[in-house]
């Protein structure tokens, strides 16, 4: 893989995951307990042998700037490794980055120095487990100029992505961005293939195109409403299916984009059997993890409290104190005050719940103290008039949401 350049898409907005990206970007969005959500797709590089890394990043980036700085120095200069951040710099434009393609095409110059044979463009929003390698050998056994990560949804799903028309040798003939009457697979009548927004180029065929569409008036530099349709009309362009291959299924892969994603890939993880799986110890996760002490669990009163959590994640650094918790992510240095309840819910980074709260299908925001006696996710009408309240009834609570002074108990 020293021949491959890799590029993660982080200057979006992320528009339709606020309130969350209200102070930072998308990518450097807390998930899990300890991660990030760009953790996922850095670690899918590392573990596949890529170590020539760019990131492009441009909205509110400097907790993603820092969170990279401290997590991911662990490249060797003196092997031509790195993971390298680009804002926009204005080079070849004097605009800002106008759209995924433009955002590459402005980098031209740093690509060029790097000279790869194949160049990753992926997103650094999306949370799954995979080996590019394996991606970039189909790539070049099928002689493609241009391959397209692919994954099969049922066809209801469909107008929420790009959704790729392919040929029973997955040769891509067609594309369409969330269409209402889409084509589907040639293999299943009730389902279709949607773009990952992983694609690997032969690299001199990228930048040619790059080079194109900037000098289209009528384009708006964007990979899936520009590029790609150009691009499978002239060129070799094939799907690659991700999938298991012991199975014959979809494997894991969610676009968070929207908080009601966000929130069901957190509770993903606390199934007994969870269907992404944290703990594989032959697919390493990283990310930066602060030092705190090992997380706490304290009172056991009988019949009176006890401080509990059950199929959960707790992470370094919170201290259950006589509350309880169920099937719930907790971010690190979260507490748990007496006779609180927390369920069905995901927490950030340095949150307080104060006694006798209950919260039910929540997203809390980081260093948000709730006070005593605090009920949220019990009745939607009332929490929407103080909170965001999402289409499928998940409340999300930042600490702006208070008018709170004071210490939580």
């Amino acid at each position: 893989m020293k021949n491959v350049l890799a590029i993660l898409m982080a200057g979006g907005a992320g528009e339709r995951l606020y309130p969350l990206t209200k102070h930072e970007a998308k990518p450097a969005v807390p998930f899990g307990g300890v991660y990030r959500i760009i953790d996922f797709t850095l670690s899918n590089c590392i573990n596949s042998g890529i170590k020539k890394i760019f990131i492009l990043t441009q909205y509110k980036s400097l907790s993603l700037n820092r969170h990279i700085r401290d997590g991911w120095n662990v490249f060797s200069a003196s092997l031509g490794e790195f993971v390298e951040i680009l804002p926009p710099q204005k080079r070849v434009s004097d605009t800002w980055y106008l759209g995924t393609a433009d955002s590459v095409y402005q980098n031209i110059y740093s690509i060029q120095i790097e000279n790869p044979t194949w160049i990753f463009v992926l997103a650094g929003d999306h949370v799954y487990k995979m080996d590019y390698s394996l991606m970039l050998n189909y790539h070049i056994k099928k002689k493609a100029d241009f391959t397209v990560g692919i994954f099969d949804v049922e066809i209801q799903e469909a107008s929420r992505f790009g959704v790729l028309e392919v040929d029973e040798e997955l040769r891509i003939i067609g594309f369409e961005e969330k269409p209402s009457n889409p084509k589907p697979t040639p293999f299943d009548s009730s389902r279709v293939y949607v773009s990952m927004g992983i694609y690997v180029f032969n690299s001199e065929i990228l930048i040619k195109e790059l080079e194109v569409d900037s000098s289209r008036e009528d384009s708006s530099h964007d990979f899936g409403r520009d590029v790609i349709p150009k691009m499978i009309k002239e060129y070799r362009v094939h799907g690659y299916s991700f999938k298991d291959e012991d199975i014959n299924e979809p494997k894991y892969w969610k676009d968070i984009g929207t908080l009601d994603a966000y929130y069901e890939a957190n509770m993903d993880l606390v199934s007994v059997v969870p269907v992404f799986n944290l703990y594989d110890p032959n697919w390493p996760l990283r990310t930066y993890q602060p030092q705190y002490p090992p997380a706490k669990f304290v009172f056991a009163d009988e019949g009176k409290r006890m401080g509990v959590a059950l199929d959960s994640i707790v992470s370094m650094g919170c201290i259950i104190s006589g509350g309880k918790v169920v099937n719930s992510v907790l971010s690190p240095n979260v507490r748990i005050n007496s006779y609180s309840l927390v369920e069905q819910s995901v927490l950030m980074n340095d949150v307080n719940v104060g006694r006798y709260a209950k919260i039910r299908k929540a997203i809390i925001d980081r260093e948000t103290p709730i006070p005593p006696g605090t009920i949220i996710g019990y009745d939607l009408e009332e929490d929407s008039k103080r909170f965001t309240v999402t289409e499928k009834g998940v409340v999300v609570v930042q600490k702006e949401d208070f008018n709170f002074k004071g210490g939580v108990e």
